[in-house]
Formats: structure tokens, sequence, C-alpha cells
């Protein structure tokens, strides 16, 4: 599993990166940012595992195993689960709530984990 600063950094980079290109809306209220994160990260996990601050640290979000195992899958997360895990991220308290293996509430629903590439 990723270690919390590293998820932490990867965050940061992202909610710049969804900041800037709300930047780019013209008009755009003070909710276009999340919008972008939103959709940045429903897209970018769903279809390929990770998101750009993932990307730059190395990190991956992916499918855990059957429940009990605490083993990773690897398998596609899909846009459902990244659905799941971006709306509850959105949200801010599902993602600051962790259990004891480390992982955030969003994670949990989704039943994925962000890990080490």
């Amino acid at each position: 599993m990723a270690s919390l600063g590293r998820r932490a950094v990867a965050l940061c980079i992202d909610w710049a990166v969804a900041w800037l290109i709300a930047k780019l809306v013209p008009g755009g209220n003070s909710l276009v940012p999340l919008g972008v994160f939103l959709l940045m990260n429903v897209i970018l996990v769903g279809s390929i595992g990770f998101t750009i601050g993932h990307r730059l640290l190395g990190l991956q979000v992916r499918v855990l195993g059957k429940p009990g195992e605490g083993t990773v899958d690897g398998a596609f997360v899909g846009f459902w689960r990244s659905g799941i895990r971006s709306v509850l991220l959105c949200l801010v308290i599902p993602a600051v709530v962790w259990d004891g293996d480390g992982r955030g509430m969003h994670d949990r629903a989704a039943g994925t984990v962000i890990t080490r590439r």
C-alpha cells in the first residue's frame, strides 16, 4: 500500500491541475475546480488506474481482492468503482477517515486500494 505522504502529495497535485484547468473556463464559479477534479478522477482512475498526481508519484488505484484476504487483485478499476470512489473523495470526510490498514472510507466503499506501482 502507498504511504499517506505520497497519497497526500498526489492529491495536492491533482487538485492543482483541476484548479488550473478550471481557470480556463470563462465565468466559472467556485465549484468548477471541484467538478473538474471529480471528472478527472472518474475518467483517469476508471480508464487507466491512476490520476496525474498518482502517476507522478508512482501510485496506482487497484481493486482489492476477495474480502478478508487483503490481497490486491490488480483488476481494472472500472468507471463504477471510480465513480463511487471519486464522489466520496470530493465529499472530503470519507477520504480522511481511515480504517486499521490505512484505507479511506472512499476506498473501502469502492473496494479499491492505492498501491505503489
